[in-house]
């Protein structure tokens, strides 16, 4: 079974993830690979060596400015290195976990990885640039494929049987997700929410499960009114002012996969 002494490496990896998430999302921005090409500031363009890029050490060595240009290195970068490796660690805490470290605990625990890795660039590329990258959708979809296959084979492994629920499930509340933002996006003809939104609500879909995806959009409208009410009271934002949806979407989504099946057993009994 997991045990504190495992979660150092597993942030020390979340840390890391995190620094490839920040060139994924500056890449998407920009329209280019993410495979091709060696990390570079993006002020003055400089190639980094790899001392550059030791996640949030580096910034700090630094103090938070280009080795070689001396502007202002965002913020953004630490703090989705931290975000990562603590939400990495948090994983192995999830309703099915910890887990033994047997074949399938380990993919069904790298498939959450690549799912809230996913997750953690849609909320970042939608709040910054109203831009859900297709390709972190391919991934996540991947990843939440994975995880549904796992569950299955250890599920088959168990009872002797094939539950085809796991499955039937997942793709109804995807289904159901897509379907419900698809309707939204075609009565408003794109005004109240993108395309994206509709692409991300199957990849919920698929991730959760059908009950798990009515709280994750419950959460998801919750902290979306808050946010949105905030911002236009504080001045922030207009009335007439686009908000993306997609960044409450993942919060609600990483809620619901976390604390989903507890409130779930708290509101039936």
């Amino acid at each position: 079974m997991l045990f504190w002494p495992f979660f150092i490496p597993v942030f020390i990896i979340g840390a890391i993830i995190g620094s490839f998430l920040n060139c994924v999302i500056w890449r998407s921005y920009r329209g280019q690979s993410v495979l091709s090409g060696r990390s570079y500031c993006p002020k003055c363009h400089h190639q980094l060596a790899w001392f550059d890029l030791v996640p949030i050490f580096s910034f700090l060595a630094l103090a938070g400015k280009c080795r070689y240009c001396r502007q202002l290195i965002s913020w953004q970068y630490p703090l989705i290195e931290i975000a990562t490796g603590v939400i990495f660690v948090a994983s192995t805490w999830l309703p099915e976990m910890p887990i033994s470290l047997s074949f399938l605990g380990v993919v069904k625990l790298l498939a959450y990885w690549v799912i809230l890795s996913a997750m953690i660039v849609v909320f970042v590329t939608d709040w910054r640039w109203y831009l859900i990258p297709d390709g972190t959708i391919i991934v996540g979809l991947t990843g939440a494929l994975v995880l549904r296959s796992a569950q299955s084979l250890e599920n088959f492994f168990i009872y002797r049987c094939v539950d085809w629920s796991i499955i039937s499930n997942s793709l109804l509340a995807a289904v159901f997700a897509a379907s419900f933002f698809l309707i939204i996006f075609w009565v408003s003809r794109g005004r109240w929410l993108g395309f994206g939104d509709v692409k991300f609500a199957f990849l919920m879909g698929v991730t959760l499960g059908f009950f798990n995806t009515l709280i994750a959009l419950f959460f998801a409208n919750f902290f979306g009114a808050i946010i949105g009410l905030g911002l236009i009271f504080s001045g922030r934002k207009k009335m007439s002012s686009e908000i993306p949806f997609g960044p409450f979407l993942v919060v609600g989504a990483i809620t619901a996969l976390f604390f989903g099946d507890l409130l779930l057993d708290w509101y039936l009994l």
